[in-house]
């Protein structure tokens, strides 16, 4: 068997003879392991740790990986990133404190004295489990410890360990994370987009973070990074999504009337991803065959959701929507009530005209079509009808969006592969997958809703919390016994003023309902991951993974 560290930087295969610890799921130690056998093939779960270093100006030292490295080379990550290693004191193997390891390694990669940063206040907030493929051959598969720590010092960069690196104000890192801006066509370590979106979410200040120290192992589970030439995938996604739209146009010119047809064609002005138009095509990629059929499914689909939007801000009385008013605030009511009905109807009109569905796919297309929109109404009414109950469970919450938002996303994913011609178990495999990201996108679109301002939205921030929905965030809240004034104040209160929101959105954050609801939104990320592992890899498979990750750090 060939020697997996041939031909790499001699500096770097020292380094994979380093002792790792070894942990169990609950970071207790259980051995050691070399940082070879510790990232190679499948790898091994060993502890690790991730320094966020800020100067005065509260600016984060962030560094471009060097290009030598064996693992994530020439990615932008964090201040520092490493391993506390077994060491031998006397003969017999003991831990290195994760304190002294970052330490230890500041020195080595970024040429911090350690007679400094020995003097520093490292402040750990957190730990999280995770796992991240570079490629074939290597992996990460940590529980890592965050550090968070101020100091001022010369940065001397080992050009063997850092490419680059820059001070960041919290808003550049946003970006950075978020990869907006100059930083659109960077690779940033998936671990550095985790941290911030867990520890330092928009609107909390370092030092709220720091002192913000918690003992819970956050599970994050997989995290996927593209492998192949970003710019090119987003290219391919950006090309699915014209070929959907280019069908739902065509779909819309069927409608005569003329303010029928505005109103209809309304909120596609509005921009949106097209998620759920792209789904269909891209499952019939990631599973062998994908064709014209599934841009026309993705389209009706896509108009279907849309209908559903326009009848649920009515009910809501919502007036935006993706940054527009809503139709029945641009028209009126009986407008956008029979808009609504037009688009469910082309919707089954375009399906029946195709010629890319073969007729016994159309049946099954009908049946699974018309049980969806079934379910959305069913779990639209639960939602409606949750306002006026004294008390809705979890349970309670969890079915309704399965109808009400999951349903969609599964039969995106199932139908996309029943006209792929996939096997019964691949298709229900798709369908699961499906449903998990729909039930990961709901619960983080809640959290969102919270996190985010109106303008970034594209409807008004916190009106969730004034119209009194029963979300999985407020549910928690109302079951926590935490004194929640503010919350209670503003909850349900139609009148309730923007700082009112504002300090209600704080009592979440800080009874821990806020993170509640996300961390639920993980389990069902890494659910989501679990069926993805059925299939073949692929860069198709690739994308479906990418679409995965991007529910738990999106910011609409």
């Amino acid at each position: 068997m060939r020697d997996v560290l041939e031909g790499l930087d001699s500096d770097q295969r020292s380094m994979m003879s380093e002792l790792c610890i070894l942990v169990d799921k609950e970071d207790n130690p259980i051995g050691g392991a070399s940082k070879k056998e510790c990232h190679y093939g499948e790898g091994a779960l060993h502890r690790a740790f991730s320094v966020l270093l800020f100067d005065k100006d509260d600016r984060l030292l962030v560094q471009k990986r060097a290009s030598t490295k064996i693992t994530f080379p020439s990615i932008w990550a964090n201040t520092c990133c490493s391993h506390p290693l077994m060491v031998s004191d006397g003969g017999a193997a003991t831990e290195e404190s994760v304190r002294s390891a970052a330490i230890r390694k500041m020195e080595q990669e970024l040429g911090v004295p350690s007679e400094i940063s020995d003097k520093w206040d490292f402040r750990e907030i957190g730990k999280f489990k995770y796992s991240s493929r570079w490629d074939f051959e290597w992996i990460e598969r940590e529980i890592d410890h965050v550090l968070l720590v101020r100091g001022d010092t010369d940065i001397k960069p080992n050009p063997n360990e850092v490419e680059a690196f820059e001070w960041l104000s919290l808003d550049e890192v946003r970006s950075m994370v978020t990869q907006t801006g100059r930083w659109s066509e960077e690779i940033v370590a998936p671990w550095f987009k985790t941290i911030v979106s867990a520890y330092l979410p928009e609107g909390k200040s370092i030092d709220e973070a720091m002192e913000s120290k918690s003992d819970e192992i956050l599970q994050f589970g997989r995290m996927s990074l593209n492998l192949g030439d970003s710019s090119q995938i987003l290219a391919q996604i950006s090309e699915h999504r014209e070929h959907a739209e280019d069908h739902i146009l065509k779909g819309l010119s069927k409608i005569g009337q003329s303010r029928l047809h505005a109103a209809m064609s309304h909120l596609f002005t509005g921009g949106g991803k097209r998620l759920r138009a792209m789904l269909p095509i891209l499952v019939g990629e990631a599973i062998g065959k994908g064709h014209e059929g599934h841009y026309v499914l993705g389209a009706c689909i896509e108009i279907i959701h849309n209908f559903t939007l326009v009848h649920d801000d009515i009910m809501d009385q919502d007036p935006v929507r993706r940054g527009l008013k809503a139709v029945h605030i641009e028209f009126d009511d009986s407008t956008a009530i029979n808009a609504g009905d037009a688009m469910l109807a082309l919707s089954f009109e375009m399906l029946a005209d195709s010629n890319h569905i073969d007729d016994d796919q159309l049946r099954l297309l009908v049946k699974n079509i018309g049980e969806m929109v079934r379910r959305v109404a069913e779990g639209q009414q639960e939602d409606f009808e949750f306002e006026g109950r004294d008390f809705v469970s979890e349970q309670d919450y969890l079915a309704m969006i399965e109808g009400k938002t999951s349903a969609m996303f599964q039969m995106c994913a199932k139908t996309g592969a029943i006209i792929s011609g996939a096997s019964d178990e691949m298709i229900e495999t798709m369908s699961e997958w499906g449903l998990m990201l729909g039930l990961c996108f709901q619960i983080m679109d809640d959290v969102i809703d919270l996190r985010s301002d109106t303008e970034t939205l594209g409807k008004t921030s916190g009106s969730d919390i004034s119209s009194g929905k029963r979300t999985l965030i407020a549910i928690h809240a109302l079951s926590s016994g935490a004194d929640m004034p503010n919350f209670k104040a503003a909850f349900g209160n139609e009148n309730a003023s923007e700082s009112m929101i504002s300090m209600a959105i704080a009592d979440l954050e800080d009874s821990g309902s806020l993170n509640y609801a996300w961390k639920r939104a993980l389990d069902y990320h890494e659910a989501a991951h679990q069926a993805l592992d059925k299939i073949d890899p692929s860069p198709s498979l690739d994308i479906l993974r990418t679409i995965t990750d991007f529910q738990i750090t999106r910011i609409r």
